[in-house]
């Protein structure tokens, strides 16, 4: 057996942001070992180009320096010698996303893939690894939160851990510094939530409800066999949303008026989103981490893998992640209705689900999806909220059509046994033959219209089959998410056909319907609104300003683009009903009652 690769990672300067890296290869390859930064992280699909934090590399054997040569972006090769070798990286970390590495005088983050540079050749090899302490008086209390087993070093501490493997390795975030750390078990399966940040969050409450979702989670597939920990990395700032799934860990983003304080009783919006958010991440321990594409069987972090899949391993787990929520009695079913009508909301709001499918989405994920621009609404579709249409559709479908006999859970415990306990790669129409075969249905018409096509889902219908009324109504204002019925008194009769975001304390046109009045009227992405038939307008105002017209009336619209001021020309047009509300069909008979309480009940 190879000895280890021995790596360590140490704050090398936390002011200017900047680690040191150090990595020894015992037996390196004799023509020269090459080393190679991932171009992107699993999760995240887009070629983010980790090499290019790199701003020194240097190398040696035996105490002397060895000559090191760049191949191209992210790759090096040492010189040929027959001593170990020992390769040197200052990398800068200021990336204070889930996706990234972040290093101050308060803290130090890193994911694996941002840092650690693969032996090339030989990945498959043992590594050790050694967080070093900082030297800072004000780090006196940090403490070291990961999923990575120890090798050595104390529980929440410096020192050294182990990994299996290079894929492994990277696949273990690291949260230093003051921490607020609670634990619990669920499953029988000990779990941490590490927080950073300057809360006074309720940890008894939250380690409570984040034990019944994740007992829920479990109960459903069953605790995967490698699975001896968990680990929630919880980043809690004034601002922020986000999440990352790892395999015995995530990284969440979460603003910290989210989490609940000592005394608040029942579940806020925000909580409620927070939990959303731990639910979802939580979920993809099974789908995406174990369960996943063929194409990501294994990862080839050097390139983009491409898959129509996304919409199975997001889109899936987005509609898990809030349904749970119901489920396991954290929020009322009442409330779980208010969120999918938000999501159908997104959803409909987006013309690009008639130019896009999901498959096509899921594919091109890596140059539209993660690189949206001020046309992305009209020209793309979301893998992830269309996608959880698509696994609620299928849903009820298989709930209607087989009489309660087969639903999506038991799609997908196949799906598991059959690829995620195995470690093979689910193939691109592996969960479509799942589903047929478990159920018995010919599916083959839905899938290709609603995966492969760009028609609308026929959610309406299923709903009612399950006793919940499908509602439609204008939104209020820009800031309308759907999920509520509104007095139609308060509904606008006319919109813009735009969205307006405040940018340094200026109102910009974000983003444009095609054929909408704005649009119409010859605005832009990126022009400033100034004024609405001579009167200045901003966009905190300009949803009171629009209640004030009628379907034809005529208006200027001022607009600077630039610095040069246009005069526009708008003609004001019907307000489409594209907000979506839901609620229990009172008229619902008792069969119809019992299908809706099976689907968001405990079973």
């Amino acid at each position: 057996m190879s000895e280890a690769h021995r790596y360590s990672i140490r704050p090398l300067d936390p002011a200017a942001h900047l680690f040191e890296v150090r990595l020894t290869v015992a037996v390196p390859d004799p023509v020269g070992q090459v080393f190679a930064m991932p171009a992107w992280i699993p999760g995240s699909y887009m070629i983010r180009d980790y090499a290019r934090h790199v701003i020194a590399a240097r190398a040696e054997a035996g105490g002397v320096g060895l000559a090191v040569t760049k191949l191209d972006k992210s790759r090096w090769q040492t010189e040929p010698t027959d001593r170990a070798v020992t390769l040197v990286l200052e990398i800068y970390a200021h990336d204070d996303s889930v996706r990234g590495a972040h290093l101050d005088t308060t803290h130090a983050y890193f994911n694996g893939p941002c840092v650690f540079p693969a032996v090339v050749g030989q990945e498959e090899v043992d590594c050790a690894l050694e967080i070093v302490a900082t030297d800072l008086p004000s780090a006196r209390d940090w403490r070291v939160a990961t999923s990575m087993n120890r090798a050595g070093a104390e529980a929440y501490g410096f020192g050294s851990y182990v990994a299996a493997d290079y894929a492994e390795l990277i696949d273990h975030p690291v949260e230093i510094g003051n921490l607020s750390i609670g634990e619990f078990l669920a499953g029988g399966v000990p779990h941490v939530i590490a927080i950073r940040g300057n809360t006074k969050a309720d940890m008894a409450r939250l380690c409570h409800d984040l034990q019944t979702l994740c007992s829920f989670h479990m109960q459903m597939l069953g605790a995967p066999r490698d699975l001896d920990r968990y680990v929630f990395l919880l980043h809690a700032p004034g601002s922020g949303y986000g999440g990352l799934e790892h395999r015995w860990s995530s990284s969440l983003v979460s603003e910290r008026d989210s989490l609940p304080i000592r005394g608040d009783e029942g579940v806020s919006p925000e909580y409620r989103t927070f939990l959303g958010l731990v639910s979802h991440e939580y979920f993809h321990l099974w789908n995406v981490k174990r369960l996943k594409p063929a194409a990501f069987t294994p990862y080839d972090l050097s390139r983009e893998s491409h898959t129509e899949l996304l919409w199975v391993f997001e889109g899936i787990t987005s509609y898990y992640d809030d349904l749970t929520l119901a489920r396991c009695g954290l929020i009322p079913a009442a409330g779980y209705l208010e969120l999918l009508g938000q999501t159908i909301t997104r959803v409909i709001r987006g013309q690009g689900r008639r130019r896009q499918s999901v498959a096509e989405s899921s594919f091109d994920a890596w140059t539209k999806f993660y690189k949206q621009d001020a046309n992305a609404g009209n020209a793309i579709v979301s893998y992830y909220t269309k996608g959880s249409l698509i696994a609620l559709a299928l849903d009820l479908k298989l709930r209607t059509e087989t009489e309660g006999r087969v639903s999506l859970d038991d799609v997908m415990r196949t799906c598991w046994e059959k690829w995620g306990e195995t470690g093979e790669g689910m193939p691109e129409h592996g969960l479509e033959e799942v589903s047929a075969e478990v159920s018995g249905l010919d599916l083959g018409d839905f899938f290709d219209a609603a995966v492969r096509g760009t028609g609308e889902l026929a959610i309406e219908q299923l709903l009612h089959d399950h006793g919940v009324d499908y509602c439609l109504r204008v939104a209020t204002g820009r800031k309308d998410k759907g999920g509520k019925k509104v007095d139609a008194a308060k509904l606008p009769a006319v919109w813009l056909g735009a969205n307006l975001a405040v940018r340094s304390g200026k109102a910009i046109f974000a983003n444009l319907s095609n054929g909408g009045p704005a649009e119409c009227a010859g605005v832009s992405p990126g022009d400033e609104l100034i004024a609405l038939d001579g009167i200045r307008a901003n966009a905190a105002g300009s949803d009171t300003r629009v209640r004030r017209y009628r379907p034809g009336d005529k208006s200027e619209l001022s607009v600077f683009r630039g610095d040069e001021l246009l005069k526009l020309k708008l003609t004001w047009a019907e307000a489409p009903a594209d907000t979506c509300y839901l609620q229990d069909d009172d008229a619902a008979d008792a069969a119809t009652v019992s299908r809706r309480n099976s689907w968001l009940t405990v079973q």
